[in-house]
């Protein structure tokens, strides 16, 4: 049994405490009552805000995490003989417990990638038997950004994407579980990389930068979201007492609390690369690019230094270690982190 109370992690930023901000805007939701659902003045508030920060008018819709996240938002893009299109890294496909093809009876087609993201060229092939009934029709191609690997998608890798989707009447759908570090590390904005390249729907992250619980589907493309309020009910993603959600994301838009969040993580991230490539025993495996660091190192160090700051294991076999920062990340934790590397 892994235990880590009151212990920093290198493990995932899901391990992170929830930021002071979101706490307290909490506390000032849970005064009195108010109309369930989301009928209620914070959810009203919420969504026109994203409104605000995508620059663009879009549909918002709030449920309990990143993976009914997901199937809500893949649920609008396919149907029943349907099939996504996706990195063979993606969280869909290796973290979701098969969440997706099990709740919307769907097919992913996962596409071997060297750094965690798909090129144009690895869709078209699978696009010749379109109209052949004897094989799942792809309906969406689905991304995340950053990359389960850290890398970052371009605004025109994304553009990219989109055209060869939409092309053939595919959507393109982009898991943004750490789309606030991504957005924080292109020094960009949510409009140029998402709205600007036509992608169709995000489920919008929250829990991975710094809130208790709660993510978001947002509809860049409105008519794919005409029905998601019966599918959210549906698959059990519907909060009763929604203000709660509301009111995180209320404080993490505040003074933009998400990119400092966001950006405060990719810059521990930076950091530990940099302690790490002056140990002659560790490897950096890929590109970091937010707040993930990939290193490769004997299997005995990697055993010392979980006793120290926890985190997962990637690849057994190569003994590649996933080194996440989060938020409340300091330098000193890292500084500790690395001196144990020997």
């Amino acid at each position: 049994m892994i235990t880590c109370r009151n212990r920093q992690t290198l493990a995932s930023d899901n391990f992170a405490s929830t930021h002071p901000k979101i706490l307290e805007a909490l506390t000032e939701a849970n005064h009195g009552h108010a109309r369930a659902y989301g009928y209620d003045e914070l959810t009203a508030k919420a969504t026109a805000r994203f409104c605000e920060i995508f620059e663009s008018e879009v549909q918002t819709y709030f449920v309990f995490n990143g993976t009914g996240a997901n199937v809500l938002a893949l649920g609008a893009c396919t149907k029943r003989f349907g099939a996504v299109l996706c990195p063979a890294s993606a969280h869909i496909n290796v973290d979701e417990c098969g969440a997706p093809e099990w709740q919307l009876g769907i097919k992913l087609l996962p596409i071997a990638t060297p750094e965690g993201k798909l090129l144009p060229a690895q869709i078209t092939p699978h696009l010749h038997a379109m109209d052949s009934e004897h094989h799942s029709r792809p309906c969406a191609i689905s991304i995340s950004q950053s990359s389960e690997l850290g890398t970052l998608y371009s605004t025109g890798e994304i553009a990219a994407l989109a055209e060869v989707a939409h092309q053939h009447g595919l959507y393109l759908h982009v898991d943004g579980a750490r789309i606030a570090n991504s957005v924080a590390a292109s020094n960009t904005s949510l409009k140029k990389m998402l709205v600007e390249t036509h992608v169709d729907v995000i489920s919008f992250g929250g829990t991975k930068n710094g809130m208790m619980y709660g993510e978001a589907v947002v509809f860049l493309n409105k008519s794919l979201g005409q029905e998601i309020k019966f599918m959210r009910k549906q698959s059990m993603q519907l909060a009763s007492k929604m203000r709660f959600i509301s009111a995180q994301f209320l404080a993490l838009f505040e003074d933009e609390l998400w990119l400092k969040n966001a950006a405060h993580a990719n810059k521990m991230a930076k950091l530990l690369q940099q302690k790490l490539e002056t140990r002659q025993n560790l490897k950096i495996i890929y590109p970091v690019e937010a707040n993930a660091v990939f290193v490769q190192m004997p299997k005995t160090l990697i055993h010392t230094l979980k006793q120290e700051l926890f985190f997962w294991t990637w690849d057994e076999e190569q003994n590649i270690a996933r080194l996440m920062t989060s938020f409340d990340t300091t330098p000193e934790e890292l500084h500790h982190f690395v001196s144990k590397c020997e």
